[in-house]
């Protein structure tokens, strides 16, 4: 029977960079020096207003509060707990906000004139989104000095829309468990000064790798004691300032926790009970709870939110959390998919809605799966095609259909309904000569030096660049003239990298928006937004395409720049794509759609391009596969699968090489240490992979477990402007030495180059050829 009770709703989160990315540009203004504080703050706070706007306009029945940031979540977090790395000591002059640029870039704003540059701090994926999260730096005996007056500020902003608040802050657990300790001196450990720095890490995080197992019941779980007074004083104060509701983050919860984990929720919240009106509302999202059930809705707070999208088919798992849920506990139904483009099917989440009102009343709420920063602001700036015209929702059309489910006003959307799809068969190929024979084909076939040079693939995207193509897109500026101008870029990409002495060199993709944009763009089968973004990490905005159809390839999508590039130089010119499993991790595909027959689809039209590149005479060839772990199922049990259709993916695209042509891939920020035989199955010639920011980390995990084929570890890291010297990198390359043979190592930077600017560039690459020569000469000495 259907209950006339309508219940109440809420959102996650918001996105928080702007209709119009005006988040972005406000702080990368600051940064130059090109504006103030103040005026950063005042644009800021009218993104933040607007946020709240759009809820009030929904009629969401709670206004998330805490949820905007300037750069992360978790970051904003550590700094109002008072946790500054001894490198970064120079920012205890700075206020709240410079100190958490500081810590994310590794360089502090321009009037900072004290504050020296300094490796940043660890950035990571979050769970398996292509965002990314600041890794705090805990050593054993941190102390915690609580400020919140940031957050105490924004709430009583949030007051003048006289709406009941929600605010939102990083559970304790989970907050502890996404962070590492670092012992020593961890200033020298980022900088590469130190090889011997002991990173520890706990079981089951995220991230990382831990020193050893017998130190797995300390770690960031030492620290409960020491972080609880600051959770108690955020909790008083938010109880002081007329605040019922808190979203506590707890997303840990849905992974698989080893028991001490488990005993840390139970102990923590009955720890934090509050018999003051305060609701504490657990929240998890990206997967179901699974064992961590019966501890979820059992832990001693308000509520509990879970999410009912990331459920498998005829799972039903919130119906098991109905069942296990007390009688006085309020339960929070995520039922809009915040990581999904797609349009709900409200007929059928009112089904779920109807059941959960019989069985709770008035102790149901309704929201989003997660937070809504995983999808594009609004629909209503796009010109949608006809053929998916009322299938997609963004992020404001999501709070639309919350309150319509909410309120029952449900309509049948016959647009949703795909029919009966024909199954994509493909078998899937691989390379016939190992790597062995294939390497030594290789290097008779390039004549390489050893410890060859090389980059990522990417160079600087001037505002030259920008502009070209700004004008090229509104017709300002012919095909001809915009080939012209990416022609003369290509030609400066190349000048400066035979100056720089780089062995192997790249056209520099000033053609390319984006590394998965471009490639969707000259495909069949995708539609890209105009102002479809979304935020990766700080200020850096991508717009993932969205796959409407069949995937195929009209014509080959990167020779002719290949070619022209190669026509400039008697060195190497590598190819450069994508490969078909980031392709699909950094688009939106329909849900209807099984993941592996897009995967492998994509494949297939890289396996073309492989060798039409081929065949234009280009040696090397690079995949990157740098959201490769990224679709990683959060459980163990349920990752099998996905690792057997990746693997046969990356295959598929390499097939087409000959036994001369070098297959490099590239991944970067992602945690290895539970997937390298997978990265082995892989079975690229080289892989370069991200080191530098995490502190050598991921280097470990190869010398730990063994790696057959060539490496490149990233000796600099490019995602902050700082200039590292050759000494300091040169401390990647002695440790991966300990292990790798000199014949099988390659020297470059962590990633692409296309965030720095030509002067950043230039002198970074000249370090890191510098040290080639000394790592060259120190070889033949020893020999």
């Amino acid at each position: 029977m259907t209950t006339s009770y309508q219940p109440m709703t809420h959102i996650l989160g918001y996105p928080r960079i702007g209709a119009k990315r005006e988040l972005k540009f406000a702080e990368e203004s600051y940064w130059q020096g090109q504006s103030t504080q103040a005026e950063l703050v005042a644009k800021a706070q009218a993104v933040e207003a607007s946020n709240w706007q759009a809820q009030v306009d929904a009629g969401v029945s709670l206004l998330t509060v805490g949820d905007f940031v300037y750069y992360d979540s978790i970051l904003t977090h550590a700094t109002r707990l008072g946790v500054l790395p001894k490198r970064f000591a120079a920012a205890q002059d700075l206020n709240q906000l410079d100190r958490q640029f500081y810590l994310a870039r590794g360089r502090a704003p321009h009037d900072a004139k004290n504050c020296p540059d300094v490796a940043a701090l660890e950035m990571t994926k979050w769970f398996d989104t292509n965002y990314h999260y600041l890794v705090p730096e805990l050593t054993k005996d941190q102390t915690f000095t609580a400020d919140f007056s940031d957050l105490l500020a924004q709430i009583e902003r949030a007051k003048a829309f006289d709406k009941p608040l929600k605010v939102v802050v990083p559970g304790l657990v989970s907050f502890l468990y996404l962070s590492r300790i670092v012992e020593g001196n961890e200033a020298k450990a980022y900088d590469h000064d130190d090889q011997n720095s002991d990173h520890q890490h706990d079981e089951g995080c995220l991230h990382t790798s831990h020193t050893s197992e017998n130190k797995v019941d300390q770690g960031t779980l030492g620290l409960v004691d020491a972080l609880l007074p600051a959770y108690v004083q955020l909790f008083d104060q938010l109880a002081a300032a007329g605040v019922e509701w808190v979203q506590v983050d707890e997303p840990v919860l849905v992974l698989d926790l080893t028991q001490v984990w488990k005993n840390a929720f139970e102990s923590v919240y009955n720890r934090l009970q509050r018999r003051d009106g305060l609701k504490l509302l657990i929240t998890t999202y990206f997967g179901t709870l699974g064992d961590n059930l019966n501890l979820a809705c059992h832990l001693p707070v308000a509520g509990l939110h879970i999410d009912v999208s990331r459920e498998k088919v005829g799972e039903y798992f919130w119906k098991q959390v109905l069942d296990h849920l007390p009688a006085h506990k309020i339960l929070s139904l995520g039922l809009i998919n915040g990581r999904s483009v797609w349009a709900s099917d409200l007929v059928a989440l009112n089904l779920i809605v109807e059941t959960a009102k019989a069985k709770l009343g008035h102790r149901l709420l309704l929201s989003t799966s997660c937070s809504l920063l995983h999808v594009p602001v609004d629909l209503t700036q796009e010109t949608v095609p006809t053929e998916i015209d009322g299938k997609l929702a963004f992020a404001r059309q999501k709070l639309d259909e919350l309150v319509a489910l909410a309120k029952g006003e449900i309509t049948v959307n016959d647009k949703l309904n795909t029919g009966s799809l024909p199954e994509f068969n493909l078998i899937a190929q691989n390379r016939a000569e190992p790597f062995t024979i294939r390497y030594q084909a290789q290097q008779t076939k390039l004549n390489l030096p050893l410890v060859p040079t090389t980059t990522i693939g990417s160079f600087p995207q001037t505002a030259e660049i920008r502009a070209a193509r700004a004008a090229w897109n509104k017709g300002d500026l012919s095909n001809s003239d915009y080939e012209t101008a990416m022609k003369a870029e290509i030609k400066h990409a190349i000048d400066v990298q035979e100056e720089l002495g780089i062995d192997v060199l790249v056209h520099g993709e000033a053609e390319r928006t984006d590394m998965v944009e471009y490639f969707a763009g000259l495909l069949d089968g995708f539609w890209l937004s105009k102002l479809g973004w979304v935020q990766s990490y700080g200020s850096r905005c991508v717009r993932p395409p969205i796959i409407v159809g069949d995937i195929s390839r009209p014509h080959a999508m990167t020779v002719k720049w290949i070619e022209y590039a190669n026509s400039l130089t008697d060195k190497v010119v590598k190819g450069m794509l994508t490969g078909p499993v980031t392709i699909l991790n950094w688009s939106f595909p329909p849900s209807h759609r099984n993941r592996r027959e897009v995967s492998l689809q994509l494949a297939e039209v890289i396996r073309q391009e492989v060798g039409d590149l081929q065949d234009a005479g280009i040696p090397i060839i690079q995949i990157d596969e740098a959201a490769f772990r990224e679709g990683l199922p959060l459980r163990k049990a349920d990752q099998a699968e996905y690792w057997d259709w990746a693997v046969n993916s990356f295959k598929h695209c390499a097939s087409s090489a000959h036994v001369d042509t070098q297959i490099h891939t590239h991944m970067c920020y992602s945690d290895f240490k539970d997937c390298l035989p997978e990265i082995k199955a892989m079975d690229a010639d080289v892989i370069t992979i991200e080191t530098s920011r995490s502190g050598l980390q991921l280097l470990d995990v190869f010398h730990a477990q063994g790696y057959p084929n060539a490496i490149g570890p990233g000796v600099y890291d490019i995602h902050s402007p700082r200039t590292p010297n050759e000494a300091n990198m040169k401390v990647v390359i002695d440790g991966a030495l300990a292990t790798i043979p000199a014949e099988r190592l390659w020297i470059n930077p962590d990633c692409g180059l296309k965030t720095r600017n030509w002067v950043e560039t230039k002198a970074a690459l000249t370090e890191m050829v510098k040290l080639a020569k000394t790592v060259r000469a120190q070889l033949a000495q020893s020999a």
